[in-house]
């Protein structure tokens, strides 16, 4: 344990504030099934055009065999043409969702389907019963963030519209996959710079051993989140374990 006091709570989210679940049987299957139409509805959103064209770019790149592949069209296609011209781009969406790549362009796209859904009421934001407490005792004498590879829209519209109503005011900051890869030391160092802070102010919580190795290599304080429902950890490497955020 360290001596440091704690000026920032980072925490991840699947696994550590909300079940594997939330994403698996909610959050995914309702934007799969949405996809299609979504797109279709929101040919004119420039933010969406802006996704798909960043999604046409990490198309180009990908090397694995079977992949979907598809081209962007411009801004003077008509909304039949559109829709002719988006039926390739689900296909693709629909196999890297399959995948669970941790893709920008998909997770954008992603938190705007769930936006909709949010809004209409038909999304709730399912959260572990000790969230909301820990976020009101911490932030008496620190601040909060989140960084999740769902992208900061999604991150904001879970905890905006929880099942225990709006906890964005207890939140002071999200990050996501353009911060950098969670794994990656370089990542946690960015975000304590952002915030103002030291490295070892900040204590990340995770249920992914790897995550919390990088943060831990950047000179962050750890804890290992055990949940009912998460993959069993073999070797916690040394992180601190804690099985509820009451005793953090």
């Amino acid at each position: 344990m360290s001596d440091t006091p704690t000026r920032l709570y980072l925490l991840d989210v699947e696994g550590t504030v909300a079940p594997l679940t939330l994403v698996s049987e909610q959050l995914f299957p309702f934007a799969r099934s949405h996809v299609s139409s979504f797109l279709n509805q929101n040919s004119d959103d420039p933010k969406v055009s802006e996704d798909l064209v960043l999604l046409a770019q990490e198309n180009r790149t990908e090397t694995e065999s079977g992949c979907p592949t598809f081209t962007v069209p411009n801004d003077e296609f008509s909304r039949l043409e559109w829709e002719d011209a988006i039926k390739p781009v689900v296909p693709y969406l629909t196999w890297l969702m399959d995948r669970d790549r941790k893709s920008t362009a998909l997770k954008s796209l992603q938190g705007k389907i769930w936006k909709a859904g949010f809004e209409s009421g038909e999304l709730k934001g399912t959260l572990y019963a000790d969230v909301p407490d820990a976020l009101s005792r911490w932030i008496t004498g620190a601040r909060v963030a989140i960084y999740s590879s769902g992208s900061v829209e999604a991150q904001k519209l879970l905890f905006r519209h929880s099942v225990f109503g709006d906890l964005t005011p207890l939140i002071a900051a999200y990050f996501d996959t353009r911060t950098g890869p969670k794994a990656a030391g370089a990542s946690y160092g960015y975000i304590a710079a952002s915030m103002g802070i030291a490295p070892a102010e900040v204590l990340f919580f995770s249920d992914v051993v790897r995550e919390l190795d990088a943060a831990r290599e950047a000179g962050c304080q750890t804890r290992l989140v055990v949940r009912q429902g998460n993959a069993p950890v073999d070797d916690a490497h040394g992180h601190a374990i804690i099985d509820s955020l009451q005793s953090a």
